[in-house]
């Protein structure tokens, strides 16, 4: 049953999604209720979001419906993706780094690499609605993004090899961390065994 898991995603992505379609709404309700109160009304509704992605797929992983099998290797193609999107996400943190004066949006960019991972080490119809719905989300925040950049004649800093390498080790240490470990006791599945 995938009405949770795709309710989340729902309340997710509209939540995530409201500079794209009511920019200008967002804008009224920034004037009106303030800053901090409109973080607060958006982590609120990004917990729920995501506690009910969560507790979806959980519950549309207990009665699996396999559409197709992943091909022999395709858990290590998805390491290498996740590792870089792991790198990428450290990149977000890390200021003048040359990952984010390249592309700008390095969370962005790292939501694509792990859903693209995950849909293609995962056959299960809940892992396509689920990895496939970010995919598609992260490609049109991305787009967005860039386009408001532009409009708004957005400079990025030259990035620092420094940062850059540093984007790097804590990627890395962070992948590491999540796939020999955390993986298996958040999600019950180590990807690498």
């Amino acid at each position: 049953m995938l009405i949770y898991l795709v309710l989340g995603l729902l309340v997710f992505f509209g939540v995530h999604s409201i500079r794209i379609v009511a920019d200008d709404w967002r804008r009224s309700c920034l004037e009106r209720i303030g800053k901090a109160g409109w973080k607060g009304l958006h982590s609120l509704l990004s917990l729920i979001g995501f506690a009910l992605i969560v507790w979806g797929y959980d519950v549309a992983r207990q009665q699996p419906i396999q559409l197709w099998s992943p091909p022999v290797g395709m858990p290590h193609v998805a390491a290498l993706l996740t590792w870089f999107a792991f790198v990428l996400l450290a990149a977000t943190y890390i200021p003048r780094n040359q990952f984010k004066a390249r592309w700008h949006h390095p969370m962005l960019l790292a939501t694509k690499l792990w859903a693209l991972a995950h849909l293609l080490a995962n056959g299960t119809l809940a892992g396509i609605v689920l990895f496939g719905s970010f995919l598609v989300w992260a490609i049109v925040m991305f787009a967005s993004a860039r386009r408001r950049d532009r409009r708004a004649g957005v400079r990025y800093e030259l990035g620092l090899l420094s940062r850059t390498l540093a984007s790097v080790l804590v990627g890395t240490l962070a992948w590491a961390v999540f796939a020999f470990w955390l993986h298996g006791l958040l999600i019950g599945i180590l990807p690498l065994s």
